[in-house]
């Protein structure tokens, strides 16, 4: 098994580095959150120039993938920069998509995956079993709901009916005003019905996962850079602050917490192994959490202040330690409990 990147890996990270860098995502992010979606989709094209989404959609559909690990090096610096919108739930609604074609039923994917490649669509899914509520249903084009036809769990049931919703509830925020979410129409056009759609929507959910898990590392990322510059230039009594003893230590333990989980996370998008995602998620929702608390203390009180870019990274890192499986979800699945 091989955890380090290949040169082409780390150039496709740095180039998206450097693009995402000239795009003054914070600003789109903040727009996003007041339902002013248009600087996010251009940030959203730029993406799909670079070729991100069409990692997760297969060359039958115009993609160039499916490609795990390519997947996971993009998300982690879709988190770095904070990006807006549905990305996760895009790339899980296409994973989906592509499994349901390989078992017989390639409708949904001829409709939809050329469009997601390309970047003119936006999906947003909700697995029953996931939680009820799609994200961002009011930017995306489409919104895809997998419904159980029995049973319980992660849409495990005998049967599970996949439709696209139309129309949606309320717009509902969170910890992190940049997402938000609505339970979706019940009503809306049924696309597949059967058992397959089952087994297609758990494969979906830990595509989400993973995809979770990497756009958490790259937060925490980001938070321990945007802190350690911090306490460079923070002085207090004539020193700066970083020079503490207390504060090294309380930096090393965030960057251990963030470093032990980059091999999960590239060793998870090898094997594709469900037990392996849910490791890997969440060991990088507990370090970026733990990422965020560390920014936030040493940041004082100037880390609360919304008008600090920091702030859109200091609330991405719970709803991501929770989305598509809390930690306490994660940890049974690992243990096969």
């Amino acid at each position: 098994m091989r955890f380090l990147l290949t040169d082409e890996q780390r150039a496709f990270a740095r180039s998206l580095d450097a693009m995402l860098s000239a795009s003054d995502v914070p600003s789109a992010a903040r727009a996003w959150a007041m339902g002013d979606h248009a600087q996010g989709r251009e940030v959203w094209a730029r993406l799909a120039e670079a070729g991100v989404f069409a990692l997760a959609v297969p060359r039958t559909y115009e993609g160039v993938g499916t490609l795990p690990v390519e997947l996971v090096v993009a998300f982690v610096e879709l988190g770095r920069h904070a990006v807006p919108g549905p990305v996760v739930e895009t790339v899980a609604a296409a994973a989906l998509l592509t499994r349901l074609a390989e078992l017989g039923d390639a409708s949904p994917a001829k409709r939809l995956l050329p469009g997601v490649a390309g970047g003119e669509e936006v999906l947003t899914l909700a697995v029953d079993g996931c939680g009820t509520y799609a994200l961002d249903p009011d930017a995306a084009t489409v919104t895809l709901v997998v419904e159980a036809g029995g049973g319980s769990g992660r849409a495990g049931g005998a049967s599970a009916t996949l439709r696209v919703a139309r129309g949606h509830g309320p717009l509902r925020g969170s910890v992190d005003p940049v997402r938000r979410s609505a339970v979706p129409g019940p009503e809306g056009a049924a696309l597949a019905v059967g058992p397959q759609v089952a087994a297609v929507a758990a494969y979906a959910a830990d595509v989400a996962a993973l995809a979770t898990a990497a756009q958490a590392l790259g937060v925490g990322l980001t938070l321990l850079d945007r802190t350690v510059a911090y306490v460079k230039q923070r002085t207090q009594f004539g020193t700066a602050i970083g020079s503490f003893q207390a504060v090294k230590h309380r930096l090393a333990d965030t960057l251990i917490g963030l470093e032990f989980a980059r091999p999960l996370l590239y060793g998870a998008a090898l094997s594709m192994a469900p037990a392996d995602i849910a490791a890997a998620k969440v060991s990088a929702g507990e370090a970026a959490y733990a990422a965020a608390r560390t920014a936030l203390q040493l940041h004082g009180a100037v880390g609360y202040t919304e008008e600090l870019d920091l702030s859109l990274w200091l609330r991405k890192a719970r709803p991501l330690r929770d989305a598509w499986g809390t930690p306490a979800q994660c940890r049974a699945r690992v243990l096969g409990t």
